[in-house]
């Protein structure tokens, strides 16, 4: 069964003057300022389109990649998920690198690894921004 998940944006103004909020209406888990400022310089305390997508997608290849590697049978102890997207005003989003730092016993960096990029692939964030260039970052504790 297909689940659905809101989020509502309100913002007042010209986009460069004005300001907003977006609310995290399925969880309730909180309502955070966005203004063209935190967007395009420093954050300030105020979130960001991109930093909303990075949360998305660091928690989404996290989940993909432990299903993965506790269907083979190695569960993980820990995996440690960091996205970074890069806005450039003009262009848009440029590009997204995640980084996953992984400690899964029964398996070697290399393994790790291939089921690391698996993750990036199949990840369904990362199909749902399929037109953007994602990097990918791993490294392994043994």
């Amino acid at each position: 069964m297909a689940t659905i998940r809101t989020a509502k944006a309100h913002w007042e103004g010209s986009l460069i003057e004005g300001a907003g909020q977006v609310s995290l209406e399925s969880s309730g888990v909180g309502t955070y300022d966005v203004s063209w400022a935190s967007r395009a310089n420093d954050a300030n305390g105020k979130t960001s389109p991109e930093e909303l997508i990075a949360a998305a997608h660091a928690s989404c290849f996290s989940m993909a990649l432990s299903h993965a590697l506790t269907g083979a049978g190695n569960a993980p102890e820990a995996l440690d998920t960091q996205a970074d997207v890069t806005f450039q005003p003009g262009e848009g989003i440029t590009g997204i690198k995640l980084s996953v730092n992984g400690k899964v016993p029964g398996l070697t960096a290399d393994q790790f690894a291939e089921f690391a990029e698996g993750a990036k692939k199949n990840c369904p964030v990362s199909q749902a921004l399929a037109g953007t260039t994602i990097t990918l970052d791993v490294t392994f504790t043994a």
